[in-house]
């Protein structure tokens, strides 16, 4: 379930293409970093990902020179309201991506994956498996190879200049390829693709509690689908951009992209009784 609540949250993330369903989006995986990663992490988060949203927001008008509300100009080139609104759009939507994979990462972990995708995708589940540890990992391993070069005392004068940087980078990457090349060993070691059905070391139950949260979600996700088709086949950024109102549809849709606080609560409330 937390799966198909990732898959479905990601799909309507990248293709409502709409500033209110985007900017719920983006609050909500926030939320879900807060409830699953703390305040500090996810605020930690933000430090690269406004940059990344201005950024987006800049260059969208250097490139894509559309609309009808004209700002300034640089040089021979026309930057327009309508332009930097689509591009600062396009930024929150990579931003809410990102949150949502980093949520997934936390929540799906290699066991659970392979559980659901591992006997009948063998491959699939497995690359989907190390493409969610991946930015964690790279992470973590940057950190730990900065804090040995800022531990030596030789290379402690330069290590905030470029060629550091570069330096800490390529060990990164060697590290990273060399850990493939030991995985890949180990994977041919266990008879991976030898031809048997895998097995599970962690048994997983469908109650009926099960059940009745997944109907919920399907019907949420139903909703939020249909609620993400009607607001962004409906509006434009060009040439003109539409007024926004408020819609119910909204809540509907931020109901089910907060559908993890929804569960957290009736478990709770579930073990008080």
């Amino acid at each position: 379930m937390p799966a198909a609540f990732f898959a479905a949250a990601l799909a309507l993330t990248m293709a409502a293409v709409q500033p209110v369903l985007t900017v719920i989006s983006l609050a909500a995986a926030l939320s879900c970093g807060v409830l699953l990663r703390g305040w500090l992490r996810t605020l930690r988060s933000l430090c690269w990902q406004i940059p990344l949203v201005l950024l987006v927001a800049v260059a969208n008008p250097l490139f894509s020179a559309s609309g009808s509300t004209e700002l300034f100009r640089i040089g021979l080139r026309a930057v327009y309201l309508e332009s930097l609104c689509y591009g600062a759009v396009m930024g929150l939507m990579l931003a809410a991506v990102i949150a949502w994979f980093s949520n997934a990462a936390r929540v799906l972990t290699s066991d659970k994956v392979m559980a659901v995708l591992g006997n009948r995708l063998p491959t699939v589940s497995l690359m989907v498996s190390m493409a969610l540890r991946l930015v964690p990992h790279f992470v973590d391993r940057g950190r730990e190879i900065a804090a040995a070069h800022d531990a030596c005392t030789v290379a402690r004068a330069g290590a905030r200049d470029f060629a550091a940087r570069v330096r800490q980078t390529s060990v990164l990457m060697e590290w990273s390829m060399e850990d493939s090349l030991e995985t890949a060993d180990a994977m041919r070691a266990r008879g991976w693709q030898s031809g048997r059905r895998r097995t599970r070391y962690r048994r997983g139950r469908f109650t009926s509690h099960d059940a009745a949260l997944a109907a919920l979600l399907a019907a949420l996700a139903v909703a939020a689908f249909a609620v993400a088709w009607a607001a962004a086949s409906t509006y434009r950024f060009y040439p003109t951009m539409d007024p926004l109102h408020w819609w119910w549809g909204y809540a509907v849709y931020a109901a089910f992209l907060l559908f993890p606080f929804i569960a957290r609560g009736e478990e709770a409330l579930r073990w008080t009784r």
